[in-house]
């Protein structure tokens, strides 16, 4: 497949091509590519919200990169797109230092894996700056990527990840000030003032509440955020929904529980079914699930877990199932308050004549989805053309 190019000759250099590392590739390799204006605009804008729609290719520096790149916008004219990294480079593109394609979206970079290893290992261990100095790492640039990537300082990061320990012995029946200075905490107040700052909470109220571990999963559609309890998963979203903060507070009050860092069995399956869904080998999830709500949210949500993989359901449709043919809009707006994305397969769900409409993750991923499913083929890129190599 030849790139789609607005206004530019095709490069020539070619180069065999490569295994990608990271996630999985998304079943059905080679896809159809946006209309091209939007592609240009999301360029222009910088919108990381297409990750996983294309790879920008630049003719005048032979570099490609994803959406979203901080580095200089190129001319309009120099612009090439490919709808995999693995084409960019059989035409002969490097990947960009600066935004890293060839790494999944939020994937943890090698200037910092060394660190990360050291804090799982020992999550009671505080670095300071000084101590990042003396392994080479600049603090600034360590705390600007937990910030992004996490929406907490390293430290702060640090903080989280002693107290999840600390909540974890105290539930086990462990004592509050011995539990306190255990995790690396100098004082009882300071761990009491973490945990209220955290989990909004008092130690004596932490021995009854619930600890829910949240962790990234990386995937081809840009990274997800899934919460879980030892025995089940109650959160699983796209990282840049907006509605997310709001299906963590959710999570709180159905569980009882504090949010703290990390990882846990149901959310390793849930990692390992992900990427053998993103490949195309798995059709029906397995893990452990809990979503509670309404009456009418737990039917909604139920019935949308019939709707067989490769197939898709109207809105009406879907209300019948439940036996309220007349609550369509309120059949919209449980599919909106679905906190397992993918798993509650919401976005099977499409309008009356057939398009797609209502998708927190947005409507290209919905796209993505049913694509992977087989229930979708991919539209042609209005615009532009695209040949057979």
């Amino acid at each position: 497949m030849t790139p789609i190019l607005p206004k530019a000759t095709q490069p020539t250099t070619t180069q065999p091509k490569t295994k990608l590392p990271g996630t999985p590739p998304l079943a059905g390799a080679t896809r159809a590519l946006p209309p091209i204006e939007t592609m240009v605009r999301a360029t222009l804008e910088r919108d990381a919200s297409y990750e996983g729609t294309f790879f920008l290719g630049v003719t005048t520096t032979g570099i490609f990169c994803r959406p979203g790149c901080p580095a200089r916008t190129p001319r309009r004219e120099n612009m090439v797109f490919f709808p995999l990294a693995e084409e960019a480079m059989i035409a002969g593109f490097r990947a960009c230092r600066r935004c890293h394609p060839l790494e999944p979206r939020g994937a943890t970079p090698d200037w910092l894996r060394s660190l990360l290893e050291e804090i799982e290992q020992n999550p009671d261990q505080r670095f300071k700056d000084g101590d990042l100095r003396t392994r080479g790492l600049v603090p600034e640039r360590v705390r600007r990527w937990f910030q992004a990537q996490h929406g907490m300082t390293f430290h702060a990061y640090q903080r989280a990840r002693r107290l999840g320990r600390a909540l974890g012995e105290i539930q086990n029946g462990g004592d509050l000030l011995g539990s306190a200075f255990e995790s690396g905490f100098d004082s009882a107040s300071g761990f009491a003032e973490a945990l209220s700052k955290l989990a909004g909470v008092t130690p004596g109220e932490a021995r009854q509440s619930t600890t829910v571990v949240v962790d990234r999963i990386l995937s081809p559609l840009g990274p997800m955020i899934a919460a879980a309890t030892d025995d089940a998963l109650h959160l699983l979203e796209f990282a840049n929904r907006r509605m997310l903060e709001t299906q963590f507070l959710r999570v709180v009050r159905a569980t009882k529980g504090v949010l703290v860092p990390g990882s846990n069995a149901i959310i390793d399956q849930v990692r390992r079914e992900l990427d053998a869904y993103y490949s195309g080998k798995l059709r029906t999830f397995v893990v452990p699930c809990a979503m509670p709500g309404t009456e009418f949210q737990e039917a909604v949500w139920n019935e949308l877990r019939q709707i067989p993989y490769g197939e898709t359901r109207s809105y009406a449709e879907l209300a019948r199932a439940v036996e309220r043919p007349t609550a369509i809009r309120a059949v919209g707006r449980t599919n909106g308050d679905n906190r397992l994305a993918i798993i509650v397969p919401c976005h099977r769900v499409v309008g009356a004549d057939g398009s797609l409409t209502g998708y927190g993750g947005g409507l290209w991923r919905k796209q993505r989805l049913l694509e992977i499913e087989g229930a979708r083929t991919p539209p042609p890129a209005a615009g532009a053309t695209s040949k057979k190599s």
